[in-house]
């Protein structure tokens, strides 16, 4: 209301409207809405002579390039956070009781059970973040490992060893437990945000050096702690957010990544 007000109160107001050319899908893009979307992007900044954002979208999801792999701009983990702390829940007092290397489907119901939940917008809010199944049944490891993420006591190490005897499989033969496209995908799914699609695809790059189809704990960790890249983003991500949404000390907000946006031209 203030901004009409003091629009109105002007004795004239100059407003620019600037068109943008017309773009027509490729055959290709009619087939996939996310191809076009992030080329019109690309045009719209040609066209307005600003650099175009690194963001694109897969699906409904901003997600960002980062190294070989992409990640949400802003990890729905802090999301369920928010939804739980809301409710009262600590995650660390909640005793999951899953079993590493073998999934356990629960229902809506149990998931209220085990987490303590009364409120049915709550439980039901809570429970739309992770992957249901055709019977509408979420995997528990993958609540008991958003709990521990969300938690906060453990430390890095600690975190990523739990993630991998979650969804590590044992071999009959071969080299112990190894975590495989299924589990790993999942895995970054749950901390990261990424696509399941992209993340599969790094966990294939990342097979190509051994001899297996899957990533042993040295492996894993070697990716998710020692990495120079990926290793600060998992850093960035699994810390808790007020510290990632504090300022730079060039006054600019950092994004989820630890990356800073470009500044806004004059006039944006």
């Amino acid at each position: 209301l203030k901004v009409l007000w003091l629009t109105a109160s002007q004795p004239c107001s100059i407003v620019d409207v600037e068109f943008l050319p017309v773009y027509h899908p490729s055959l290709e893009e009619s087939r996939n809405p996310t191809l076009y979307a992030n080329n019109v992007q690309r045009v719209m900044a040609q066209a307005l002579g600003i650099p175009a954002t690194e963001c694109e979208f897969v699906g409904s999801l901003p997600v960002i390039v980062v190294g070989r792999l992409k990640v949400a701009l802003e990890p729905r983990l802090w999301e369920l956070g928010k939804v739980l702390r809301k409710a009262g829940l600590s995650p660390g007092c909640v005793d999951t009781g899953a079993e590493p290397g073998r999934s356990r489907m629960i229902s809506q119901e149990e998931f209220a059970r085990q987490l303590q939940l009364s409120d049915p917008q709550t439980v039901a809010g809570a429970f739309s973040y992770f992957q249901q199944d055709a019977q509408g049944l979420v995997d528990f490891r993958d609540v008991a490992l958003a709990l521990a993420a969300l938690d906060g006591g453990r430390s890095l190490d600690e975190l990523t060893r739990l993630a991998f005897e979650l969804f590590a499989e044992e071999q009959v033969e071969g080299p112990g437990r190894l975590l495989y496209r299924e589990g790993f995908s999942t895995i970054l799914h749950l901390l990261l945000g990424s696509p399941r699609p992209a993340a599969a695809t790094l966990h294939a790059e990342l097979c190509q050096a051994g001899p297996h189809q899957g990533l042993s704990l040295c492996q894993f960790q070697d990716f998710s702690l020692h990495d120079p890249l990926h290793g600060k983003l998992f850093s960035t991500y699994l810390r808790p957010s007020p510290k990632l949404q504090a300022s730079t000390p060039g006054g600019r907000m950092a994004l989820a990544n630890g990356t800073v946006p470009a500044p806004k031209q004059k006039g944006d």
